[in-house]
């Protein structure tokens, strides 16, 4: 079969991950760039001269191709999403879909409208890490019931190979970070949350312009209850992860993002390494989160990550948010998405001016 032709929008720091991705594996090709950078667009060809460059999203429907591929900041997707509709042809979009639950909504309903197949980027689902995880509570120490998840870092924005939109938007952390961790609980817990107890803040030394740190208690349909701290603006440069589910026999500890995964029975006097296969960051759950994708195009499995079921994670967002403005605990699934909310993110941000080649 001949390779599925993409069209990859937002040519930035992400991109560049995507592009590489997409270079070693055999299914996949690019025909279309679209970024409005001069400087990102002849960076990009230089490694696929054969695709059509604009700065213009009306490439999207004059380009033959199979998905779009939106490597761009959340908010400010309105027109790539109404143009890859109209064309008919399928969308993976890097996480979060949207700025707020409203316009995912929307968006989900577009490309249901339209038969297009809508999936989000949701990687850390695909991390040897997290299917070792669920693999130990099936086999080794059972269902878990609370657990607590520590995420702790001095994220520089400035940082060059960094995208700068995070910088102005509101609720970096969650919108950026804490969604992966939410989809996370839910995808490991296997449950859907119903209570969401939240608090957003800002230290001095931020350089963000909203809130980068978050507090939370998460309580999920099957009980299991999760203790939540999200820290992009901690004041230590040295970064601290640590997940901790406390299992019917015994404890499962993830000590890194990505890996250093442990597990102890319940009489142990030591915790017991999980061996995990080789692991390069950002890239090996890239290629098989597009892997699944792949094969959902072609019919040989179910699409991953579909937007609809995104909306569960947007709303926990969502629901933290509004339990820091309001001091309540707050049950995501009591959100209407359809409702106009101010909950602090109505300022969207041009998707494609703030994607460079930053």
């Amino acid at each position: 079969m001949s390779p599925l032709r993409i069209i990859l929008v937002g040519l930035g720091a992400r991109a560049q991950f995507w592009m590489r991705v997409i270079r070693e594996n055999p299914d996949c090709t690019i025909v279309g760039l679209i970024d409005p950078s001069d400087e990102a667009r002849t960076r990009a060809l230089a490694q696929w001269p054969e695709a059509a460059a604009s700065a213009d999203l009306d490439l999207i429907t004059t380009v033959d191709a199979d998905f779009v591929l939106l490597a761009t900041p959340p908010g400010g997707r309105e027109r790539q999403m109404e143009l890859a509709c109209k064309a008919g042809i399928a969308i993976l979009a890097e996480k979060p879909l949207a700025d707020s639950v409203e316009l995912a909504a929307r968006y989900v309903e577009m490309a249901e409208d339209a038969g297009v197949p809508l999936a989000v980027g949701l990687n850390f689902r695909f991390l040897p890490v997290t299917q070792e995880t669920l693999r130990l509570f099936d086999e080794t120490v059972g269902a878990p019931e609370f657990g607590r998840f520590t995420y702790e870092r001095w994220r520089d924005g400035w940082r060059p190979n960094f995208n700068k939109y995070p910088l102005t938007m509101d609720q970096p952390m969650l919108w950026e970070q804490s969604i992966h961790h939410f989809d996370l609980m839910r995808y490991v817990y296997r449950s859907e949350p119903v209570s969401v107890f939240g608090s957003t803040f800002n230290p001095s030394w931020s350089m963000y312009r909203d809130d980068a740190n978050v507090s939370a208690l998460i309580r999920f349909a099957n009980g299991v209850e999760v203790n939540y701290q999200g820290l992009w603006q901690s004041n230590w440069q040295k970064p601290g992860f640590q997940w901790r589910s406390e299992c019917r026999n015994g404890v499962v500890v993830q000590n890194d993002q990505f890996g250093e995964l442990n597990y102890a029975l319940h009489a142990d006097s030591e915790l017991t390494p999980v061996t995990l296969p080789p692991y390069e960051q950002w890239i090996n759950d890239a290629k098989s989160l597009l892997a699944a994708f792949v094969a959902a195009m072609r019919g040989t499995a179910d699409l991953p990550c579909t937007g609809r079921d995104h909306l569960n994670s947007l709303r926990m967002v969502q629901a933290c948010i509004l339990s820091s403005q309001q001091g309540q605990a707050i049950n995501p699934a009591d959100l209407d998405t359809n409702a106009k909310r101010e909950i602090g993110h109505s300022t969207h941000h041009s998707a494609l001016q703030q994607r460079t080649s930053q």
